[in-house]
């Protein structure tokens, strides 16, 4: 079966009498629109970091400047785990996904390296 469809993962799930069941995992966010418009901000951000290289700026200016941008993208990574969690993760719960359940705790991982 194909990775995706509709636009989703498609995830199986056996029960208990051994009954194979597919279906897409469609992502619902609430949070999207605000996670690209900070993206959007990250990106100007870092241009005016690279431009501040560029120009020999003050190494002191250029290290705070990457600090922001450092905590800004941990930010947007607690949107989309919050987002996650709440929609998707919740779904998976309600399936039975205890793929998707894995697949979280290895990003949580990732994330808090």
């Amino acid at each position: 079966m194909n990775r995706k469809e509709l636009q989703g993962d498609v995830h199986e799930h056996v029960t208990e009498d051994g009954t194979i069941l597919r279906h897409a995992h469609v992502h619902t966010h609430t949070q999207t629109k605000a996670v690209l418009n900070r993206m959007s901000r990250l990106i100007g951000h870092l241009e005016a970091i690279r431009k501040m290289v560029e120009d020999g700026r003050d190494c002191s200016e250029v290290l705070i400047q990457l600090s922001a941008v450092d905590a800004a993208l941990r930010g947007v990574g607690r949107v989309i785990l919050k987002d996650h969690m709440e929609h998707c993760v919740v779904e998976a719960v309600r399936d039975g996904d205890e793929d998707a359940i894995e697949r979280l705790n290895q990003a949580i991982d990732q994330f808090i390296r």
